[in-house]
């Protein structure tokens, strides 16, 4: 049990390494026409239980119905139990800042036009997939750390539908929808 809690600590101690690397560095761009096409969401489940209201913006910018994939954080999860979307949590953290999940490798073997960070916690696993997953345009909340996203939306975590409004309301000044 006590190497297993130092593995764990040196595993958290390379993600951070990595994470740490890879924020210096200038992000790679990707190579998809302007216009909203397809949306990738990282949820905190644990603070927003009600992941499924992102299925609402497939109505709202009238996207195909598989253009949305939506993937949860929890701290720890039964992997047993059923979700109504994908799952992983801490438990997931590999070496040199891995995620260890086949729902995040399929996650990260899309494109995405939006990616959607959708927590306000610092948590090193979902920072670490905000800065893996392949998208254009990253949005996410205020209390997040600035160089994850291209835009910020200083709405509470609680209130979706004022979110989903001022996503709206900024995707068509820059002309996206």
């Amino acid at each position: 049990m006590f190497l297993k809690g130092l593995q764990d600590k040196f595993k958290v101690k390379s993600g951070l390494k990595y994470l740490k690397e890879v924020m210096e560095k200038p992000p790679k761009s990707v190579t998809r026409e302007k216009g909203i096409t397809s949306v990738g969401c990282i949820v905190d489940v644990d603070s927003f239980s009600k992941a499924e209201v992102f299925y609402e913006l497939i109505e709202e910018f009238s996207l195909r119905p598989n253009a949305i994939k939506i993937i949860g954080y929890k701290s720890e999860y039964d992997k047993n139990s059923p979700y109504a979307i994908q799952m992983f949590s801490d438990k997931d953290l590999g070496w040199k800042g891995n995620i260890e999940n086949g729902y995040v490798l399929e996650f990260l073997g899309r494109e995405y036009d939006m990616l959607i960070n959708y927590y306000e916690r610092d948590s090193l696993m979902m920072k670490l997939l905000s800065v893996k997953t392949p998208a254009r345009l990253k949005v996410g909340l205020a209390a997040q750390d600035p160089k994850v996203n291209d835009l910020i939306l200083n709405t509470p975590l609680n209130d979706f539908k004022l979110f989903k409004g001022e996503l709206k309301k900024y995707l068509k000044v820059l002309k996206e929808i």
